[in-house]
C-alpha cells in the first residue's frame, strides 16, 4: 500500500497525534477466529495508522477487534434492516451475511470483505458496489470515485482511541 500522502494530524478532541494500531497477533486472531485471511494492504494499515478516520472524517478502517466485537451486532442489523435489493446481481444478502465488516464512512456506508474482494453497502442506495480486491483500492474508489460523495485528494489520518467507538456500539 502506498501511505506518501497520507498524513496524520491531531485528534479534534484530545489534540494529539497518539496512534491505536494492530499487531500482528492481533491481525491473526481475526483471521483465526473468522476463518479468513486479510490482504497486506488491510494489515499494512491498522499496523501502520490503526484506529482513525482518513479523508478528512471519510473513512474509517476497523481494527481486528472492532471487526471480531461488532459482527454479531452487524449481521443482526443487517438481517433486520436489509435493503440492498438492487445490489443482488454484485451480492445477494445471504453472502453479505457470510462477509465481514471491515470499516465504515462517515455517512454511513459499510465496507464489507468476501472472498478477498471489498464492497460498500451504500446508506443511501440500494446498490452493492465492488470497491477493489485490496484495501488501497477500496479507499481510492470511496474519496476518488465521486459514487458515493464528491471526490477529493485530501488524505489526513485523524487517530482516536478505539475504546471510544466501542463504547458508543
Amino acid at each position: 500500500m502506498n501511505f506518501d500522502n497520507y498524513k496524520i494530524i491531531p485528534n479534534y478532541n484530545t489534540n494529539k497525534t497518539d496512534l491505536f494500531t494492530a499487531d500482528e497477533e492481533d491481525i491473526l486472531a481475526c483471521e483465526k477466529t473468522l476463518n479468513i485471511t486479510f490482504d497486506e494492504d488491510y494489515k499494512e494499515y491498522v499496523q501502520t495508522y490503526g484506529s482513525g478516520i482518513l479523508g478528512g472524517t471519510y473513512v474509517r478502517v476497523y481494527l481486528p477487534e472492532t471487526i471480531v466485537l461488532t459482527l454479531e451486532e452487524w449481521k443482526n442489523r443487517i438481517t433486520e434492516y436489509w435493503f440492498w435489493d438492487e445490489g443482488k446481481e454484485v451480492l445477494t444478502k445471504e453472502e453479505v451475511l457470510n462477509s465481514i465488516r471491515v470499516g465504515d464512512t462517515f455517512d454511513g456506508d459499510e465496507i464489507i470483505l468476501l472472498n478477498n474482494q471489498y464492497y460498500v453497502l451504500p446508506r443511501y442506495s440500494e446498490m452493492i458496489y465492488k470497491a477493489g480486491n485490496r484495501l488501497e483500492e477500496t479507499i481510492t474508489w470511496l474519496c476518488s470515485s465521486g459514487v458515493l460523495t464528491e471526490a477529493f485528494s485530501e488524505r489526513e489520518f485523524e487517530p482516536f482511541d478505539p475504546s471510544i467507538f466501542l463504547n458508543n456500539n
